[in-house]
């Protein structure tokens, strides 16, 4: 148990300097957007090769492109942003499969921690852009909604990429949740749909400007 309670004490110790580390690193990016997807989509797929247009233009925009720094949609997106001369953020998760950095980033922060890594996505962005993914981007995409719904963050654009693969989904949400009544239908709202790299700058663009100062800002979910 003494062991135990050790290994607790050095554990918080690492958390700490993750989070101090993806603080200092990511304190000057600047406007940014978090970008999810699978991990699993090569180049080729119509989904990367979409990602890769997005992340050059959010960057030809201004915008520094936030991505888990893996393979797959994270590295098409981290490429755009690079190709386009912008910044491209990797938040790296230490895996024993699956996933390693990309090499496209041009800032990178690795993790240990889910969790730690969890918040720099979103203390760092004025918007989600949501491509076709697995259960860790369904894990980013309704943390997120939860976190706008409850009114923890600013109520930033969630935006789904890929009308086609996320029909599905949205309508299992409104059969289903917003049928037994288990969310509110106005909380589909809180979600957006483009296929287009044109249809998710103008969403992103939108949802900057209208602010919503009224709400909190992102960065407070550090404190919750």
């Amino acid at each position: 148990m003494q062991d135990l309670k050790a290994k607790d004490t050095w554990m918080v110790f690492r958390i700490i300097g993750e989070f101090v580390e993806g603080f200092d690193t990511l304190r000057d990016v600047g406007p940014a957007v978090s970008v999810f997807g699978s991990a699993r989509l090569q180049p080729g797929d119509r989904y990367y090769d979409l990602a890769v247009e997005i992340g050059r233009e959010l960057a030809k925009d201004g915008w520094a492109v936030i991505t888990g720094g893996g393979p797959g949609i994270m590295e098409a997106a981290s490429k755009g942003a690079a190709e386009a001369g912008g910044t491209s953020v990797g938040l790296n998760i230490k895996l024993p499969f699956e996933e390693s950095a990309n090499g496209f980033s041009t800032v990178s922060v690795d993790f240990d921690y889910f969790f730690a890594r969890k918040v720099m996505f979103i203390r760092y962005a004025q918007a989600y852009v949501v491509l076709p993914g697995g259960f860790g981007t369904l894990d980013e995409l309704t943390e997120a909604l939860t976190l706008i719904q409850t009114n923890k963050i600013r109520n930033f654009p969630v935006v789904l990429v890929g009308s086609e693969f996320w029909r599905g989904w949205l309508d299992w949400a409104r059969t289903s949740l917003v049928g037994l009544g288990t969310i509110d239908p106005a909380d589909l709202d809180l979600m957006q749909v483009a296929d287009s790299a044109d249809e998710v700058l103008d969403l992103v663009r939108a949802g900057a400007l209208a602010g919503r100062e009224d709400q909190p800002t992102s960065p407070d979910v550090a404190a919750h």
